[in-house]
């Protein structure tokens, strides 16, 4: 209903006594309160007995209320509302307990509204109201102080309240120094409570309260309370102000000083360039969208920059990393092609077959698709060189729409490769990691580690161990280089790892990274990949068209088979690259006639044939068994010699071999010795015979456990002195019962079987799992014999019985 004035003092809410004069206009105890009272509602303001306050009247029952005081004995209730806000005032909505005044003074505005100055007489007690329109009327009930003037306690409590509230007026900015007189000339206890309370900077709910107290003591009480806490928020306040205004002048003083620093290098021809690189390079950092430890390291040193002299050497060093700060992608990203059947159309083009790889990476297009947050995956592509392993990164990267980045860590010996070196060294840099992402412009590319089992570990340090927290997900979120010194995020990249062999790669490093083999190719498969890529690229390479020269499947056919030997295609290629440039020659030459490469002239272009099938002259002779072996160019097919001459029992091993396959050889003599009786061989005496295994191509390390079978093979040929079948090879480890173990690299060997004609494998009972993997043209017309015992072989390598086919 009424809110008090904040315009000016006379008309606040809180009693300002700027005018001390109107305090004693009228003398209270000479007034008698009569015992019906028109009620008037105030907001947010309670006034206190004895007290001069300013209100204002707005409403038409306020001003009916108004001229009906005027118009009597000029008294009136002054209620503080409740918290309540509504449009139409009930008596509930007003507090019990307020004060009767006397208006002393009213005054009507041009816009129908009033101001009155009214004072407070005495605390009053509403009983009943007893009329509600036009305005509230109430019988009221007029309240007694009580008070004991010979308490020292409350004399006390009243001395210390004037004191405290003398402090407070000086510290505070808005309670006048007029008011300090006033105080001190007051004696009475009730009187001081009241005037004090009434600007206290109090909530209403606490003024009412101290209003409803008759007993001077407690008011008292509840007075120092207050003052005290309003005492410590004004010196806290007084304390921030303090040390705002000193933080100001050595600003002020700081600015005074810079201006004085640039005058005088604009005087010396040697501030203007400084300034407005550090201007330059404040405005790109603000564009670079940095994180916000980046952005404060930067902040920092560009803050070091800004002091430093420019030939100085510190500047240079400093300002070539802010450089790197700037044009680091921290927050561009390139936009992934999340349309699964695009990416698998790129993906087919590029690549022949390759299907578990394809379908990893629109696995995870799709997942990417579903959760935009995913982490990038870590993939190792493991396989023989050739194979295609590092093309198939730039068409990961194609597909995806994302750029693309190759790294070779073939030979790299020193760590500060991957995580940069230290700023304090002369000529430091970040690692190839940050190089590389800064070169892409992107911080989600698609980054190929190549070459990952060729790492070197030496007194630099272990390149490896430095990749772990790069090839983690769980952890290159914040990927730390020793020449940023900031965290940079990696997990949005796709990290692919290249290598031929998982021996070499550390445990714990293979551990992070999700391998995916690509094994060699068949035969068929070469044909395919030739004439959909490796033709036509040649073509393209050697400036010819399709009109000049035509290779026939056939030709191709003999070109894998008599001119190649390998898992991969990089050879193949070659010889293709052979035929077009001979005929690249004879069309610059000036001859236009079309040249065809068949069955019948492949030697014209390429020559003599390069690679025979020697498996039947080889296993002719008793003591000569055919096994299969895997290298890191893939599967091979192995010859196993053994002869023996008059001698002691020695037993001597050549051919470059391993510890393991010593063994293996150690063990395939014991077993045959042990066995002879049962495997049909007749020998006098052991003792009287030296013996020698010999595995050819002896320049060539060779090491393993899985030519063990082969090898007693060998033995058993040698000593029934009767030849192994030709096109029949095999692999499987031995023990000394003559157990047949499994052994890995079935896929790998399997291709290298087809590639050298073998059309019988013996396999490995436990490795019938494996042949899954093998590709279903690899094993047409090719048989596959698993054994568990070395015993199940005898029948198959020697003819005895007819096998069961599988």
């Amino acid at each position: 209903m009424k809110k008090a004035k904040k315009e000016n003092p006379i008309i606040s809410g809180e009693t300002k006594l700027d005018k001390p004069e109107i305090q004693g206009q009228l003398e209270p105890e000479s007034l008698k309160v009569p015992d019906e009272l028109p009620v008037l509602g105030l907001k947010d303001v309670v006034v206190f007995p004895q007290m001069v306050t300013a209100l204002g009247v707005t409403t038409e029952e306020e001003l009916k209320l108004l001229d009906n005081v005027l118009a009597t004995n000029r008294f009136v209730a002054l209620v503080t509302h409740k918290n309540e806000e509504k449009d139409k005032l009930q008596p509930s909505d007003l507090y019990e307990y307020g004060t009767a005044s006397v208006v002393l003074q009213m005054l009507r505005m041009p816009d129908n509204t009033a101001k009155m100055l009214v004072q407070g007489i005495s605390r009053i007690h509403i009983k009943e109201y007893t009329e509600t329109e036009p305005f509230f009327k109430a019988k009221v009930e007029v309240l007694q102080e009580v008070i004991d003037k010979d308490d020292v306690e409350t004399e006390a409590l009243a001395t210390n309240a004037k004191n405290q509230f003398s402090r407070m007026i000086s510290a505070s900015p808005h309670l006048p120094e007029e008011l300090k007189i006033v105080v001190v000339n007051i004696d009475n206890p009730g009187r001081l409570s009241d005037l004090i309370s009434s600007h206290l900077n109090i909530s209403v709910p606490e003024k009412q309260e101290i209003l409803e107290l008759t007993n001077v003591k407690d008011r008292l009480q509840r007075i120092n309370t207050f003052i005290n806490n309003e005492m410590q928020v004004l010196e806290l306040a007084g304390k921030i102000q303090t040390q705002v205004k000193n933080e100001m002048e050595k600003g002020q003083r700081e600015y005074y000083l810079r201006q004085q620093l640039k005058a005088i290098q604009e005087e010396l021809g040697e501030g203007d360039d400084q300034d407005a690189e550090v201007k330059e390079l404040r405005q790109k950092l603000k564009q670079a969208k940095l994180p916000e430890e980046a952005r404060n390291e930067a902040d920092r040193e560009l803050s070091r920059l800004a002091r430093m002299h420019p030939s100085s050497a510190e500047y240079t060093v400093a300002r070539t990393y802010l450089d790197w700060l700037i044009t680091l992608p921290w927050s561009m990203s390139t936009k992934d092609n999340l349309n699964i059947p695009s990416a698998q159309k790129v993906l087919d083009v590029d690549h022949y077959n390759l299907k578990k790889v394809k379908e990893r990476i629109l696995e995870y297009l799709a997942v990417r698709k579903l959760k935009k947050d995913m982490k990038g995956p870590i993939l190792c592509f493991v396989g023989p060189p050739g194979t295609g392993k590092t093309s198939l990164g730039k068409s990961i990267a194609k597909a995806m729409g994302r750029k693309f980045i190759r790294m070779s860590l073939g030979g790299i010996r020193d760590e500060a490769e991957i995580r940069g070196h230290r700023r304090t060294y002369v000529g430091a840099l970040p690692g190839r990691i940050i190089q590389g992402l800064r070169k892409a412009s992107s911080n989600n590319p698609v980054f190929m580690l190549d070459e990952i089992d060729k790492l070197v570990a030496d007194f630099h340090g272990d390149p490896s161990s430095a990749l772990l927290e790069v090839l983690d997900p769980e952890q290159n979120f914040s990927f730390s280089d020793h020449y940023l010194d900031v965290p940079f995020d990696l997990s949005k990249v796709m990290f692919i790892t290249t290598a031929n062999i998982l021996d070499t790669i550390p445990h714990a490093l293979r551990d992070r990274m999700e391998v995916l083999e690509l094994p060699g190719y068949t035969t068929e498969e070469k044909l395919e990949i030739a004439k959909q890529y490796l033709i036509p690229k040649q073509y393209e390479a050697h400036g010819l068209k399709g009109n000049n020269l035509k290779i026939t499947d056939q030709a191709v056919r003999i070109i894998i088979r008599d001119y190649t030997r390998e898992a991969g295609l990089r050879n193949l290629e070659r010889e293709i690259g052979t035929v077009c440039r001979k005929v690249a020659k004879e069309v610059a030459s000036g001859k236009t006639k079309p040249v065809e490469v068949g069955a019948k002239n492949v030697n014209e272009f390429l020559g003599p044939v390069k690679f025979f099938s020697e498996i039947a002259e080889r296993t002719i002779e008793p003591g000569v068994a055919t096994g299969l072996a895997w290298t890191q160019a893939g599967g091979e097919i192995l010859f196993i010699e053994s002869t023996r001459m008059p001698g002691s029992g020695k037993l001597t091993i050549t051919g470059q071999l391993g510890n393991v396959m010593k063994e293996s050889a150690q063990a395939a003599m014991s077993y045959v010795r042990s066995k002879a009786k049962t495997l049909g061989i007749i020998v006098d005496d052991f003792s009287k015979y030296d013996y020698h295994i010999h595995v050819p191509a002896g320049a060539i390390p060779k090491d393993g456990p899985s030519a063990g079978v082969t090898m007693a093979i060998s033995l058993i040929s040698l000593f029934k002195k009767t030849a192994t079948k030709p096109y029949v090879a095999m692999t499987g480890e031995i023990t000394l019962r003559g157990r047949v173990l499994p052994v890995g690299g079935i896929k790998d060997k399997v291709l290298a079987a087809k590639r050298a004609g073998i059309t019988t494998i013996i396999l490995p009972k436990r490795n019938e799992k494996d042949l899954i993997d093998v590709p279903e043209k690899a094993k047409e017309k090719l048989s596959f014999e698993l054994v568990e015992k070395v015993d199940e072989i005898l029948p198959i390598i020697f003819g005895s019985k007819k096998q069961k086919k599988r």
